[in-house]
């Protein structure tokens, strides 16, 4: 059965993913892997309430000597903002940990701070080596492949772990959820563990060293996951977690402020998600971003139809921000178009750990049926 032009009857998913598939009732596969991700990896109810109560006992336990007890990655986003206030009300010391990485909008700063402040919670700001990073990112740019900012994602894991090694700290509690999380094509955005794959694409176009570029390899993670015991704690799975009513609470309450798209705290991914991947590969994140709001409930498929004839920039922005980019790129108009003219790329194109990384993902599922990984 051909998968041209054809769009899942029940998400917003559609052919513009290389890899969808489709049943006789043109359900897509994001659909069903959806459902088996919601069923075994969120409790619901007073079993959640239970479990959750249950980790938090254990985080103030074990970190009950030291001046904190978890850590938080913030980015002044809806979700790292909320998960902000729930550890605080829960009673939970966090130290509050961001990756600068040039980028950032002032709405952003401005959320961070004010949230923290409010709430009381120390920051450790990782300000990273301009030269080297934005050389990093050229690099992906002239690679031709989506995974634009996988060079900002590793960097940003990277840090978590570090931090919690330098304060020995067991547990890092983050934003992911799988209600509005779930869905996203591998073929979208590959590699934010992979540290081979990352080496590779900057050995390929450029001469530069990253001496200081915060990295991980798969034997680092491999270090941090069983011999430090270091874990992430999806907190938002063990809520009841509904993306505009949080945001509606977390302005009321603390005075954040909505930045528009999802991770819009940051410029390079506004310009990534509304222009470079939409324009030169046909990528429209803004559908895996709809279709997990619609099998959680919180809109309905001919809302997201709705929303996605909104052309995905604008103009007169995506222009100003292209200027931006060339010029903090240090890139020349003609550099930036022979980035969006030539031959589109994927990470297979590239030396990489994608079959590792196939075989941890297998070994994390694993751990997590045996409890010795949280959800």
């Amino acid at each position: 059965m051909s998968k041209q032009s054809k769009i899942c009857s029940i998400t917003v998913m559609d052919t513009t993913d290389p890899d969808i598939v489709f049943d006789n009732k043109m359900v897509c596969n994001h659909y069903y892997n959806y459902q088996n991700n919601v069923k075994s990896r969120i409790e619901v109810g007073n079993q959640a309430e239970s479990e959750l109560v249950k980790i938090i006992e254990k985080i103030k336990r074990e970190g009950k000597s030291k001046p904190y007890d978890c850590i938080i990655g913030v980015s002044g986003g809806t979700d790292s903002t909320f998960v902000a206030y729930k550890c605080k009300e829960l009673g939970l010391r966090p130290l509050a940990v961001h990756f600068d990485n040039g980028w950032n909008s002032e709405l952003a700063v401005s959320n961070i701070e004010k949230v923290l402040n409010q709430l009381e919670i120390d920051l450790y700001t990782y300000v990273i080596d301009w030269k080297e990073f934005s050389d990093l990112q050229v690099s992906f740019l002239k690679s031709s492949t989506p995974d634009i900012e996988i060079p900002t994602d590793h960097a940003i894991f990277a840090i978590l772990y570090k931090v919690a090694v330098k304060y020995k700290i067991k547990y890092i509690m983050n934003g992911m959820n799988f209600r509005t999380e779930s869905i996203m094509p591998s073929s979208w955005a590959y590699g934010h563990i992979d540290w081979k794959y990352i080496k590779n694409v900057h050995k390929t176009f450029s001469n530069g060293k990253l001496k200081s570029y915060p990295r991980f390899s798969f034997l680092d993670l491999f270090y941090y996951t069983f011999f430090r015991r270091i874990k992430f704690i999806s907190i938002l799975n063990y809520l009841d977690f509904n993306k505009e009513e949080a945001q509606k609470f977390l302005t009321d309450k603390l005075g954040w402020r909505d930045y528009g798209g999802k991770h819009h705290e940051s410029v390079y991914t506004r310009i990534v998600q509304t222009y470079i991947l939409p324009k030169k590969f046909n990528i429209d994140k803004r559908k895996a971003h709809l279709s997990n709001l619609i099998l959680s409930g919180q809109i309905t498929r001919e809302q997201a139809l709705k929303l996605l004839e909104i052309p995905p920039f604008e103009e007169q922005q995506s222009k100003e921000d292209v200027e931006y980019l060339i010029k903090k790129l240090k890139l020349s108009s003609g550099d930036f178009e022979n980035i969006m003219n030539s031959p589109n790329k994927t990470f297979k194109d590239y030396p990489n750990n994608y079959t590792i990384y196939l075989i941890a993902k297998r070994l994390q599922q694993f751990l997590r049926k045996i409890k010795l990984f949280h959800k």
